[in-house]
């Protein structure tokens, strides 16, 4: 079954707004520990999806589908940006 194209919209928007969100990070000093980053970062994932919740049309499993894959891009974007964060780590 195929994603509605509100749906897939909604997903592009949600992507786009949480890299705006990963671009804007300034690493933090003093510097926090990886796994509290990581923490951080699902907070950020949970918080969108959260958001993005209300907004996903269709019926249930088509709102389930929706967010999962909203989840599995959001995560798929993070990961760059926690690479990054420890080589930061790693750098000082």
């Amino acid at each position: 079954m195929a994603l509605l194209q509100a749906n897939k919209d909604l997903i592009s928007k949600g992507m786009k707004e949480f890299n705006i969100l990963l671009d804007q990070q300034v690493f933090p000093n003093p510097s926090i520990p990886e796994e509290a980053m990581v923490t951080i970062v699902d907070d950020w994932v949970n918080f969108y999806i959260n958001y993005y919740r209300t907004q996903v049309v269709g019926e249930q499993q088509e709102q389930e589908r929706a967010l999962q894959e909203l989840r599995q891009e959001l995560n798929t974007l993070s990961a760059p940006f926690l690479a990054k964060y420890r080589a930061f780590l790693k750098s000082l």
